[in-house]
């Protein structure tokens, strides 16, 4: 991504930010919805930018794998804000990506015999370069929802944890663990959710009476929610354990979210399915190796030692 994108992006976030601590409710929720558009077009000129500069052209519909072996890359678009997933590791000195996906997109890159080129930007616009075509792939921990198997071309699931049920949860406050217990708890309060996550569909169709925050930043969320701005926060359990973790006032509620189908999911564009089928080749091989859970240690600790939230 172009310094000018990332510099607009950063600048988005901090807007938001303001706008949320100088405005009333209603003022927020209107500028928040406006943030949220002009990110939605800011992603969908940089990620026709960054198709043109890869290539000069986006490949034509079902040859994307042929176009990755000429041009020697594999060009991916992930939000590195959601270690041990995907992060931002600057220890030496160099900013370079890290994480359980960060290690599956390289294994994804060595099995088609081309190097890995990694496109920062925030989530809304990864799900925007995926369905314009203007990268190859992104991985940044999606889930299956029928809205995306309309725009894109989904993987087999992933994941480092074993199904238990309890996969997608809210975090709150330990003081009201009693009180925020079951889905009629939420009626009437406040729960953030990122935005175009699978959270966001999960509050929607599970809790329509809860007054969902849109946010773009777990951690600012998870800030809110410590402030008392929030009631909770609609987050995958195993993230919000690592939270848990680094503030011991916040715990999981009782009440978890009801999931069909486990695990994240790659996304690429659609109709490649020749691309799609090698991504699927890779995520069996890494799973029946129990390779990903191995990733998902190893950047957990990496990203604990930078003293990041994870």
């Amino acid at each position: 991504m172009k310094k000018s994108m990332m510099k607009k992006y950063a600048a988005l976030g901090i807007s938001a930010m303001m706008l949320a601590a100088l405005s009333g409710c209603g003022a927020a929720e209107e500028a928040q919805q406006a943030l949220n558009e002009e990110a939605q077009t800011a992603a969908e000129t940089t990620t026709a930018a960054a198709a043109e500069e890869a290539s000069g052209e986006t490949p034509e519909a079902g040859d994307r794998l042929e176009a990755i072996k000429a041009a020697g890359k594999l060009v991916m678009a992930t939000s590195p804000d959601f270690a041990p997933y995907e992060f931002e590791d600057i220890s030496s000195g160099e900013k370079k990506y890290a994480g359980a996906d960060i290690d599956l997109a390289e294994y994804i890159a060595d099995k088609i015999g081309v190097e890995l080129e990694i496109q920062a930007m925030d989530f809304a616009a990864c799900q925007a370069a995926v369905t314009t075509g203007a990268v190859d792939i992104s991985i940044a921990g999606y889930s299956a929802t029928p809205e995306r198997e309309e725009s894109m071309g989904l993987s087999h699931p992933y994941s480092a944890e074993e199904d238990d049920g309890k996969s997608q949860g809210i975090l709150i406050k330990k003081e009201r663990a009693e009180e925020l217990s079951t889905a009629e708890a939420f009626a009437g309060k406040t729960v953030a959710a990122q935005n175009g996550a699978l959270q966001q569909n999960l509050l929607t169709e599970q809790l329509p009476d809860t007054n969902m925050e849109t946010i773009i930043s777990v951690t600012d969320a998870v800030l809110m929610l410590t402030t008392d701005k929030i009631d909770g926060l609609a987050i995958a359990t195993s993230v919000g354990e690592q939270y848990m973790a680094n503030y011991p006032d916040l715990v999981m509620s009782d009440f978890y979210f009801v999931m069909e189908d486990e695990g994240s999911v790659a996304a690429v564009p659609k109709g490649e399915q020749e691309l799609l089928d090698v991504v699927n080749e890779c995520i069996d091989e890494v799973m029946e190796q129990g390779l990903y859970k191995q990733w998902y240690d190893e950047n957990l600790e990496l990203a604990k030692s930078l003293g990041l939230d994870v």
